[in-house]
């Protein structure tokens, strides 16, 4: 008959049995190797013999079974982890790999803290490049000072340190880095004073009939006319007629305008005056060896004649002093009263070709040739 066929006693079927028959060879494997199918296999924490390497089946001992709900709780993914029970042959949580990590102390986390402070508490600080005596360590860099004062780019400026070329102080600076105060400390490049950033120096071509003063109460054109746009107040250095036309510096560097306007220093100012002639042949002589004037002599230090067109003459003189209307003054005591004046050349500042009524900043050089008339 078909239906002993299927279901002898030697375990071996016949035809197509059912999977989870009892005389299924594959169903007897599993047993046999001790693993339980899917829905038996057992999910509790803790408890011996309760893992599913127990080789228990849907029935065997070892404790009640538990759902997934139960699992997730004890470790699974989304739930609170669950030491084991010591002396347990519960689940672990180690991990895949097998093996649990040690559990740190706090006494030993208090130790790396504490060695950890230790390390950075004892770190040595680095100390920046001290500039020279008198200057500040919070100071700029030198070669950042340069730069600004237009000596050329950072690059071009450590160039100029590196040849020995830059003395801060009156000592030659021979290292990169040095920190300086621009307020403070004397910056030379080449034997010439820099210009730092805080000091401002401007030439004007006044024009004639500006009067040479900041402000005028009258209402007068006047020298602040040309400066109304600068955020630093600025004052010019000595005077001009306001009929004379030329060179007249403006600043704010008190001690520079105060030592090129002082008779001691002796800045010379050269001047072209347009007189009439003929002209003696000693008249430079006389200017040089002093016109008497109702407040002393007044001398030349340098006289000759430019140009001569006829009875025109344009006569070029150079002197030091100061003194107001000095140079008409002396050619008018001399016989010779001068038509127009202009001033050419204050000290190593030279007019050029700067148009009339046109202001212009002073290069790093001139500033340097200025400093060095007077001594700073």
């Amino acid at each position: 008959m078909r239906s002993s066929g299927r279901n002898s006693s030697d375990g071996k079927s016949g035809g197509r049995g059912n999977y989870r028959g009892a005389g299924n060879n594959r169903d007897d494997r599993q047993k046999r190797a001790g693993k339980p199918r899917p829905e038996e296999r057992r999910y509790d924490v803790g408890g011996s013999g309760s893992g599913p390497a127990s080789g228990g089946g849907a029935g065997s001992g070892g404790g009640p079974k538990k759902g997934r709900g139960s699992a997730a709780r004890g470790g699974a993914k989304g739930g609170p982890k669950q030491s084991p029970k010591p002396g347990g042959a519960g689940k672990s949580t180690a991990g895949r790999g097998g093996r649990s990590a040690p559990a740190r102390s706090r006494e030993y986390d208090a130790r790396v803290e504490e060695r950890n402070r230790e390390r950075y508490a004892n770190k040595p600080q680095i100390k920046t490049a001290k500039t020279f005596p008198g200057a500040e360590q919070e100071g700029e860099r030198l070669q950042k000072v340069l730069a600004r004062a237009g000596m050329g780019s950072r690059r071009a400026c450590e160039e100029l340190i590196d040849q020995a070329r830059v003395e801060v102080n009156g000592e030659i600076v021979t290292e990169q880095g040095l920190r300086v105060d621009p307020e403070k400390d004397e910056i030379k490049v080449d034997g010439l004073t820099v210009a730092t950033q805080s000091y401002l120096f401007f030439a004007l071509n006044k024009p004639a009939g500006v009067v040479s003063t900041m402000e005028d109460p009258d209402g007068r054109q006047c020298l602040g006319d040309y400066v109304t746009n600068r955020e630093t107040r600025l004052f010019h250095v000595g005077r001009l007629d306001t009929e004379t036309e030329g060179i007249i510096l403006l600043t704010n560097h008190g001690e520079l305008a105060h030592r090129l306007t002082h008779p001691r220093y002796g800045v010379k100012k050269t001047y072209l005056a347009a007189i009439q002639g003929p002209l003696p042949r000693e008249l430079g002589k006389r200017l040089k060896d002093g016109i008497r004037l109702e407040d002393g002599y007044a001398r030349a230090d340098h006289f000759r004649v430019v140009e001569n067109t006829g009875k025109n003459y344009l006569v070029e003189v150079t002197l030091h002093e100061g003194r107001k209307h000095i140079v008409r003054r002396m050619l008018a005591e001399a016989g010779f009263p001068v038509d127009k004046l202009v001033r050419t050349a204050f000290g190593p500042i030279a007019l050029g070709d700067q148009k009339s009524g046109w202001l212009r900043r002073l290069t790093n050089t001139e500033v340097g040739m200025l400093m060095g008339e007077v001594g700073l």
